[in-house]
């Protein structure tokens, strides 16, 4: 029997799913250490990123079945459907900084395949019209040097991701310490449709990417500004979901970011 990194170079499809023919190359696996394997290796994959019953609005961990949590019920939150790969926790932690933190874009390709197992992932991304990026500052993406969250777009859907139709319109402070009612304030005005392609919008289907969820202030603030520009659906698929416990990852559907510097 081949391993699975030579049966998927002999894949002929693999060229066009995210990372190409070099997320097969042989390397060792940045979780296990195990030689010969793709950089994130399905039995690690498997065990880390195991699929769960999570709200369909807000991605957080559901204890028993329900069609969504108390609080979607309570305050529907402006997105249709909202998916992620994994928990933000170990492994994921140290490698979501070692691509976002550490200059190590090369990681899109082996992350957006996780994004793709997603339950529910791939219907998403073919029915939108449009795969949009939580778009970073020019500051931000002049210290950063690129917007993590575009190459994940990028890879997940490359005929339909689009880096300058939601446009980051300033910059704003780390939210890492602000209360709730700042963190929102902080994102007003943050987010904008592009002007002249505002048209391109109206009565479309809309997936937004981002590289962690902890609160959905970006997500939700920049859904709200899609559906203003007449986008009919709006959902978004993130790589990681911090889980409840703690105050910042609860579903605050008016409220903050990522426990870490935002971006």
């Amino acid at each position: 029997m081949r391993p699975a990194w030579l049966q998927g170079l002999l894949d002929t499809s693999t060229a066009t799913r995210p990372g190409g023919f070099w997320r097969w190359l042989p390397s060792r696996c940045a979780i296990c250490q195990s030689w010969p394997h793709s950089p994130l290796c399905e039995t690690c994959i498997s065990r880390f990123a195991q699929p769960q019953q999570r709200c369909p609005s807000c991605a957080l961990p559901l204890p028993y079945p329900a069609r969504r949590c108390g609080a979607c019920l309570k305050s529907p939150p402006p997105l249709d459907l909202c998916l992620t790969a994994t928990a933000y926790a170990w492994p994921w932690v140290d490698l979501i900084a070692r691509y976002k933190f550490h200059q190590q874009p090369g990681w899109a390709g082996a992350l957006a395949t996780l994004m793709l197992s997603t339950p529910l992932a791939e219907d998403a991304l073919d029915e939108a019209d449009w795969v949009l990026p939580i778009p970073l500052s020019a500051q931000r993406l002049a210290e950063r040097g690129y917007n993590q969250s575009w190459l994940l777009a990028r890879q997940l859907s490359p005929q339909k991701a689009d880096a300058h139709l939601l446009l980051r319109t300033r910059d704003t402070p780390s939210q890492r310490s602000l209360p709730r009612a700042e963190r929102l304030a902080n994102l007003v005005g943050a987010f904008a449709v592009e002007p002249l392609r505002a048209a391109q919008l109206r009565g479309k289907k809309v997936v937004l990417i981002d590289d962690v969820m902890t609160s959905g202030a970006s997500l939700h603030t920049a859904a709200r500004v899609l559906r203003e520009a007449g986008a009919t659906q709006v959902s978004a698929l993130v790589l990681a979901r911090t889980e409840a416990g703690s105050d910042a990852s609860r579903p605050m559907h008016n409220t903050g970011h990522v426990p870490y510097r935002p971006g």
